[in-house]
């Protein structure tokens, strides 16, 4: 009975530690995830709690449960749209990426270190994939916003490179143990961890999606559903052979890309669960590590960790992407910074240790160190960099809250509340506010007080404003309730002046006084912009053209309907 209440008392303790240490993120600027792991090695034996914890199969079960909630949360999160400009490049770098990462680092390793070949192999193997708990905890939680092409190849790298890694690693520990098959056999094994995860992950994530838009449920079992449906297909993949890692990740994608009011229910709680797997596993991650052990490797780790940061992964990037797909050279920089590493490393680290491989503390203390100096000099300069790089794009105005009123099964209508900030509107009747035909002032709070609204009704700054519309009415009312500091930045970034997509460029060249070149005077300025970034644009393209910007404002679908102009 003292176990189990010491089991509590602990992991109570811990856990709201955590939470409130993450006050540190936002003060000093440090990952979340950088410090659940310090919190966590604070906790063990060489820690101020002394908590002996040395059970890796335990610790290897609680990874692979972490990051399959983390990964169905991520792709729960994760739009369809966004693969139109990601998905090519993310594939790219999750396979031949992550091979020419692990290449690049195992040689250096081997150098470093003087290891064997097929030895440093495995350090590269082990540290080669992003870490989608990372990558999504860093991209979501740092309040940055980055171009569509830049953010979608990120966050589906993260979320489908762990096969290749998974393989690699297995690979090079059969070599190591002398259990290795034919070559055939080995090929066999990555085809089906990624042809199963994509058949068994998309069948059932679309099937889940269905079943759970057709079931009338308690509202809070539909989380539960869908957590449950999402441990199934991992486990089934898995136990077939396949990568259930990726299985999950594609499960959650389609379950969040069919509309229903079962997301209404499901996306609030697994953002919680993603939280409280992403505070565990790096608090066990943490109590498993020894520091004394870590301080050992860490001159040579260091070097590998800056090896990997500063060579191999810009390499691979340039490498694999580059070539064949149409990325500004400052989102290639970017893209090259953000090879977070963090939980995966860490857990495919546990797997010398389980296969008996000779000297496996090597291999863990090293990939330990990889991931901290990873979150601290990668993690903790995204925003720096993301800055220095123009990847952000202005973040807009959105409403302060929003909710389905649970009128229709789908496309339902919701409650956006906003409060009047911008200058503009202060003092002007609701009459004259050019509102989507779609949406209704339902309900206006002045000072605490309920006012009912009317078309004379002046506004004031301050005041709040409950509007009862639908999600494609959002885009109007966030440009009306914008306030002076967010028009300033927006028209900063997109410039003063927008014209429509659709203007003919002979138009804009007679105004301005440009020069086109013959076949250009037909084209639309939404083709035109469209040609010159290469196709598939986002908001935030930016075309250089006399000496004039012009910048994406506005997309539907894969189209351009506004376009900034912007004088320097």
């Amino acid at each position: 009975m003292d176990t189990v209440n010491s089991l509590f008392l602990l992991a109570g303790f811990l856990i709201a530690l955590s939470i409130l240490a993450s006050r540190l993120s936002t003060m000093m600027g440090l990952p979340l995830l950088l410090i659940f792991l310090g919190l966590g090695m604070l906790a063990g034996e060489e820690g101020v709690l002394g908590i002996q914890f040395d059970d890796y199969s335990l610790a290897f079960l609680i990874g692979h449960l972490g990051l399959a909630m983390i990964l169905l949360d991520g792709g729960l999160r994760t739009r369809l749209k966004t693969f139109r400009v990601g998905f090519r490049p993310a594939l790219s770098l999750a396979t031949l990426g992550v091979l020419v990462t692990s290449t690049l680092v195992g040689v250096i390793a081997m150098w470093i270190m003087e290891l064997t070949l097929v030895q440093g192999l495995l350090v590269g193997a082990i540290v080669g994939s992003t870490d989608a708990a990372a990558v999504f905890s860093m991209l979501s939680g740092r309040g940055m916003r980055l171009n569509e092409r830049v953010g979608a190849t990120l966050e589906i790298e993260s979320g489908t490179n762990d096969p290749m890694a998974i393989f690699l690693t297995l690979l090079l520990i059969e070599i190591l143990v002398g259990d290795l098959q034919d070559v055939s056999s080995t090929l066999l094994f990555l085809v089906t961890q990624f042809g199963l995860a994509f058949v068994i992950g998309l069948g059932g994530g679309w099937l889940s999606g269905k079943v759970l838009r057709w079931l009338d449920l308690a509202p809070g079992l539909y989380s539960l559903l869908a957590l449950a449906l999402g441990f199934f297909v991992f486990g089934l993949t898995s136990f077939l052979g396949g990568s259930g890692f990726l299985a999950i990740y594609l499960t959650g994608l389609m379950i969040g890309n069919q509309p229903g009011r079962h997301l209404n229910f499901i996306l609030p709680v697994h953002d919680g669960l993603a939280w409280l797997s992403q505070i565990g596993l790096f608090l066990v991650l943490g109590l498993l590590v020894s520091p004394s052990g870590l301080l050992d490797y860490a001159l040579p780790a260091s070097l590998v960790a800056l090896a990997l940061i500063f060579v191999a992964r810009p390499l691979a990037v340039l490498v694999t992407v580059t070539p064949f797909f149409k990325f500004r050279w400052r989102e290639i920089v970017f893209i090259s910074w953000v090879g977070l590493r963090g939980a995966v490393p860490i857990v495919l680290a546990i797997f010398p240790v389980v296969g008996g491989v000779e000297n496996s503390a090597l291999y863990f203390n090293v990939a330990f160190a990889v991931v901290l100096l990873s979150l601290l000099v990668q993690g903790g300069t995204l925003p720096f960099m993301a800055r220095w790089m123009k990847v952000e794009v202005p973040k807009g105005v959105t409403p302060n809250h929003r909710g389905p009123l649970g009128i229709l099964p789908e496309n339902d209508y919701e409650m956006f509340v906003y409060k009047v900030e911008n200058q503009e509107l202060d003092d002007v009747p609701i009459r004259l506010l050019r509102f989507p035909s779609g949406a209704v002032i339902s309900a206006l709070f002045r000072q605490h007080v309920m006012l009912h609204p009317k078309g004379s009704t002046r506004l004031k700054l301050g005041d709040v404003i409950c509007v009862i519309g639908r999600s494609d009415d959002l885009p109007a009312l966030n440009r009306l309730f914008s306030g002076d500091a967010k028009l300033k930045q927006e028209r900063a970034f997109f410039g003063t002046f927008t014209f429509d997509g659709d203007v003919l460029m002979r138009d804009v060249a007679s105004v301005y006084g440009l020069m086109l070149s013959p076949g250009e005077n037909d084209m639309t300025l939404a083709e035109f912009v469209s040609l010159r970034v290469g196709g598939h644009p986002v908001v935030g393209d930016d075309v250089d053209w006399h000496g004039i910007h012009w910048v994406v404002s506005e997309m539907k679908g894969n189209t351009i309907t506004r376009v900034g102009l912007r004088l320097y």
